[in-house]
């Protein structure tokens, strides 16, 4: 098929009349765009105002891609991983800061972070962590009404080209397929 068949150029970007031609393919993720625009962003500051870190832990753990609870936490899959595997370890309780947790929320946090890392290495070999919160919209928080803590797999040359130069993550399995395996993997409480 020639490029000039209007079902090609249908599914395919526009490369005439916007911008310039680069000669650089295009690897398309429409589901960071719910990200981008917002969605499921909660609406404000209160747990009754959409939080996903409230609602998720009401939906069983498929369908919320929650992959481990504790008594004062969970963990849950991200929507808009930065890497295959990449978890959010989050207080039940709807809090925003670090030092509103009670001992026993420090305390099952850390706990859990330190399985979701030995999950991630037994389920994907994973060979190092970004481990992390943004505390306040400033500091980055995409949800920053509800405290998360990030744990985020890493790989040797997992930081190529498609991040650096294409701003671009390649995930090699759906979320749904991540979630079971570490649910496999997680470490016996």
């Amino acid at each position: 098929m020639s490029t000039d068949d209007p079902a090609v150029r249908e599914g395919a970007p526009p490369s005439e009349g916007v911008g310039e031609a680069d000669g650089v393919d295009r690897l398309w993720t429409p589901h960071r765009m719910a990200y981008i625009k917002g969605e499921n962003k909660p609406s404000g500051s209160g747990p009754e105002d959409g939080c996903p870190f409230c609602r998720v832990p009401g939906l069983p753990d498929e369908e919320g891609l929650v992959v481990a609870r504790g008594k004062t936490a969970f963990v849950v899959l991200n929507l808009y991983p930065y890497n295959s595997g990449h978890l959010l370890v989050c207080p039940y309780r709807h809090v925003a800061d670090y030092t509103e947790l009670d001992e026993a929320e420090v305390a099952e946090v850390a706990a859990l972070t330190q399985d979701a890392i030995t999950a991630l290495r037994s389920a994907s070999g994973a060979q190092g962590f970004n481990v992390g919160m943004n505390l306040g919209s400033v500091a980055g928080a995409g949800i920053a009404a509800h405290l998360h803590q990030h744990v985020v797999p890493r790989w040797g040359g997992d930081t190529n080209f498609m991040p650096v130069v294409g701003r671009t993550k390649v995930l090699p399995q759906l979320l749904r397929q991540t979630r079971d395996a570490l649910a496999g993997h997680w470490p016996a409480g």
